[in-house]
Formats: C-alpha cells, structure tokens, sequence
C-alpha cells in the first residue's frame, strides 16, 4: 500500500501536468488510460447510490484549474449473473396489420410468441417487466420473450438465426443492460462516469455553451472543445440527427449562445441555463416568445433557425399530430413562419414558400417567392409556407420596416433576461428539483402513447449512457457523463441517473443527450468511451473555458 505522502507527492506533481495538458494538450484527441498513477488517487467515504450497496467503488481527482476538479469513478466489477440473450420482437396484436412488432406486449401476446417458438423447436421465457416508479410514470410495463444465456454476444448467433427463421424479429442484448425494479439494486456492475465540477467561488474562467462554426453542421466534442481551447467540456443538449427531421445538427430544443437566442424551446421542457459572469447554472422550463410586426400589422412567429414544417420533439402549439413534447418523434406543420439568423449557415433551407430578406436595419430588402436563400450580414430572413405565404407577403412587402422580436419566457411568463455571457441548452427530463428526486418522463415528452411502452423501455428503463448536469448546494455545477451499452460500463437508467445524481449531493438536475452523443473531454483528450465505436459529431457542448489570461497564454505558445 502507498504511503499517503506518496499520494500527495503524487496528486501535486500531477495538478501541474494536468494544468498544462488542459491549457495545452496533445496534437489531437485520445482516449485517457487509466491515469490513478499519474494523479494519485482518493478512496472517498460518500459512494453512489448505484447496484448493489457493498460494491466497491474508487474515485480519482484531478485539478483541472482553480475552481475545476475532474473526479473519475468506477463502481463495481464483474457481475456472473449477467449474461447475454435473445430478446425477440413480439408481434402486435393490434388489428391494423401494418402496426410493427414491439420489445414489449400483453402477457397474451407475449405467451402466443413464446408458444410458436416452442412449437419451431425453439425455448423461451415470458418474463414481466416491472419499472421504477417515476414522478410521473412506471410500475408495469409489459412482457417480453427471451430466449438462451450466452456467455458471449456471438454465441446468441444461431439462437437468433433460428428466431428469425421462424418469422420474428430478434437481437442479442446483455442482461446488464436491463433496469428492471427487481434485479437493478442488486447488480454488481460495472460502471465508469466522469464528473467535471465547476466551483463559481474560485473559477476565473467562463462556463459556456457552444454549436460551432453554424447551426446546421455537427461537430464532435473534443473538436469543439479544441477550437475553443477549453479545459474541458461535455456533449449539451438532444439535436436534429436525421435530415429527413430538419437541419441536421440544429438543437431540438432551446438554445441560446452568446445571449443570442438561435432555437426555440420544445413546450416547456426543462433548460439548462448559464450565467457566464457568475458561472452559475439553473435549470427552468422556457416558453417561447417570437413575432412580426410592421405596419401592416403583427403575427406570431413558429420558431426560428430550423427547417418550416418539421418540428423534432414536438411541442409547439399547431404541431401534429400532438402539441406536446414527443422525445425523438418530429412532427409536421404545413402552415409556419421561421426566421433564420447568419449563424444557421451559409444558405437556408430551400423549398416552396416565400421567404423575405431584412438587412440590418429592420428593413425588407427582397422578397423570393420560393425559399433558399443567404442571410444578409447582421440581418435575418423570414420563410412562410402553407396559408402563412400570403400572411407574410402582405406584412412585408420590399421597403417595409420589419420588426423581429424572438426571445424567451421563465417562470411566471417574464422574459428570459439573456446577455453576451448567457447560454442556455436543451434537455430533459428533470432528475432532481430541489433536493428531491422528481423525474418527469411523461411531461418531457418520454411516453409515447399506442406503442406498447417499447419507447419508454428502451429509452427510460433501460441502461443507456447518459450525460446530465445540475447544482449542489453549494452552487457549484456538475457537468457528467456514464459510459454504457458495454460489458464494461453498463450504464444508467433515468432514474439510477437521479439516484447518482442525487448521491453526487446535487440539488437540481436534468438529463442531457445521451446515448451515443455522450462524451467528456479535458483539454484535447476524451476521457471516456463513446458507446458508438468512435466519438459522435453532436449539436452543442458544454465548454469550461480557460481565463483570459491563460487563453492569452495559450495563443503565445
């Protein structure tokens, strides 16, 4: 066993290394070894409340910069009761022969499938699956069909070949991965999360968010946090990843970048807002507030920086099919007025409509009677589709004084105060609110109505990597991320995140896009494991900023 002056000669030595590494990194972006030897390590008493209660756990603190710590944390080991399987897609027993074959169904349903297996030479088990009760959802979800314990995914091959011969479809998942209320306090692991810790009280820094060079391009992480010379940074909030779902990159969600707001919120889903001159974070649920005005009268405007008519996540007030929030669901709406900034990217998007030009000095420049075009320096367009078309002509005709009033609403309808060092990223759900766990799945959007549960099982019950942040009760921010969706990460469901979160000692917390998405990143390393193979090109990020005096630093080297 090392002595403890051993450790601390060896977490001072590696304060500095770390220091310089953040200020300067490597040539370009790596996954971390394991650095215990390099930082030194802290066995601390508070444990996460996570699996199994006696499980091992062991965290290493780096000193990022004054006021940032990066704590590593990995909890558990190898788990023998865990192995992989078979689960099959039960069909639906819905009269509409087009509904598709879900993970979950009735106990009838789930039965039928397992009795035709049987009967194609194959066994299976019927198994209920019962979810954490959430502020707002779980208990019973449904039944599944599973069928083989592999010791290894490729020894599931031809269970699933003949599951599919037999007309159902199937995969092999790892039983790690399961939430289920009655196995989920008993596992023993493991996982692998990274807390970057941001204490207002001494950081000189600036906390900020970021989408890089345009909305409508995606950039990884680690390149966002490169070009920013950051010290660290963490993916933000869930974003367009489909172009067939709008502008691919753009937020789905709120977002606000240098005071500016560049996306509307989905209904009331909750927000991560930052002050920047005070490093302090809090989490609201935003309205949105956008309309046009000249002298020809005033109209509501639908949003802003994104594609007319597809609206990812829902919420607004005339999307179908729901005006609520429908997380990873894009709803239409043929009739909508969208204005675009210079910051959504070099053209906007093209298509039937009208679409006017507005320079900088709120006047109307030109008026194209399709849409597509570049938007004037310091200026903004603004595209109609549908019956809007002959709204927006006859408001702004060339020459005309266009008014263009976006921004956003807090608690209690008053407006959003926002400055050049306010950012503001898309999320949900909520974990914790003041100081008690109260996650809000069905409000933010996680329920999905006629579909069996199937969403909700696979985004909100089972383990996926995650990434959330929130404040203690000291007012310092928590940006962190779990690995998962491995044997050796297992990664969270929503609500062990609100318990990890809540152990963590935060006070308020929401969820941020997980999934492939999450990643953590101090200077130009990646510290995690991205679940995708590689890292993914995201919307946004999180940025711990350096101090003008060390960026300055940073520049002369």
């Amino acid at each position: 066993m090392e002595s403890s002056l051993t450790r601390r000669s060896a977490l001072t030595g590696g304060l500095v290394l770390a220091l310089c590494s953040a200020l300067l990194g490597p040539a370009g972006p790596s996954h971390a070894d394991d650095d215990r030897s390099r930082y030194g390590s802290t066995d601390q008493g508070a444990h996460l409340n996570l699996g199994a209660t006696d499980l091992p756990e062991h965290r290493t603190v780096r000193t990022l910069a004054p006021g940032v710590t990066l704590t590593k944390i990995s909890r558990g080991g190898a788990d023998a009761s865990l192995f992989w399987t078979a689960e099959v897609a039960i069909p639906s027993d819905s009269p509409d022969p087009d509904a598709p074959a879900s993970a979950l169904s009735s106990q009838a349903s789930a039965q039928a499938t397992a009795d035709k297996l049987k009967a194609a030479g194959i066994e299976s088990r019927v198994e209920h699956v019962q979810s954490p009760q959430l502020a707002d959802a779980g208990g019973a979800l449904g039944y599944r069909v599973r069928a083989g314990r592999f010791a290894a995914k490729m020894d599931g091959d031809t269970t699933v070949a003949k599951i599919k011969a037999a007309g159902f479809a199937s995969s092999a998942i790892y039983t790690g991965w399961d939430g289920d209320t009655d196995t989920s306090t008993k596992t023993r692991g493991p996982w692998n999360l990274e807390v970057i810790t941001i204490d207002p009280k001494t950081y000189q820094g600036r906390l900020a968010a970021t989408f890089g060079p345009d909305l409508e391009k995606r950039e990884t992480t680690s390149q966002l946090a490169s070009d920013a010379h950051a010290i660290a940074a963490v993916n933000a909030g869930f974003f367009v990843f489909d172009p067939k779902a709008g502008a691919e990159g753009d937020p789905a969600g709120v977002g606000v970048y240098g005071g500016k707001t560049l996306s509307e919120p989905v209904a009331d889903r909750p927000a991560l807002v930052i002050d920047g001159t005070k490093n302090s974070t809090s989490i609201e649920r935003l309205a949105w507030s956008g309309s046009l005005s000249s002298a020809s009268g005033e109209v509501s405007l639908d949003g802003i920086d994104r594609v007319p008519g597809l609206i990812r996540n829902c919420g607004g007030a005339h999307d179908v099919p729901t005006p609520l929030a429908l997380q990873d669901f894009t709803c239409t709406n043929a009739n909508e007025l969208v204005t675009f900034t210079p910051q959504f990217g070099p053209s906007t998007p093209a298509g039937p409509g009208l679409e006017v030009a507005v320079d900088s000095h709120d006047t109307v420049t030109a008026v194209s009677e399709s849409r597509g075009e570049a938007v004037p320096a310091g200026g903004h367009t603004v595209q109609a589709t549908g019956s809007d078309v002959a709204r927006l002509r006859t408001l702004a005709p060339v020459g005309a004084k266009l008014k263009i009033s976006t921004g956003l609403l807090g608690q209690e309808g008053k407006a959003l105060a926002t400055d050049k060092a306010t950012s503001v990223v898309n999320g949900g759900p909520v974990l914790v609110r003041d100081g008690q766990e109260d996650v809000t799945v069905k409000r933010d959007g996680m329920v999905h109505p006629n579909d069996g549960n199937s969403f909700y099982y696979g985004w909100v019950h089972k383990r996926n990597p995650r990434t959330f942040a929130g404040t203690d009760a000291q007012g310092r921010t928590m940006l962190v991320t779990a690995d998962g969706r491995s044997t050796e990460s297992l990664g969270l469901s929503l609500k062990e995140e609100a318990d990890v979160a809540s152990s963590l000692g935060m006070v308020q917390a929401m969820n941020l896009d997980g999934g492939g998405s999450t990643t953590a990143v101090a200077g130009r390393t990646i510290l995690n494991s991205p679940s995708g193979g590689g890292e993914r090109p995201i919307g946004d990020a999180l940025l711990v900023l350096p101090s003008r005096k060390d960026e300055q630093q940073v520049a002369t080297k």
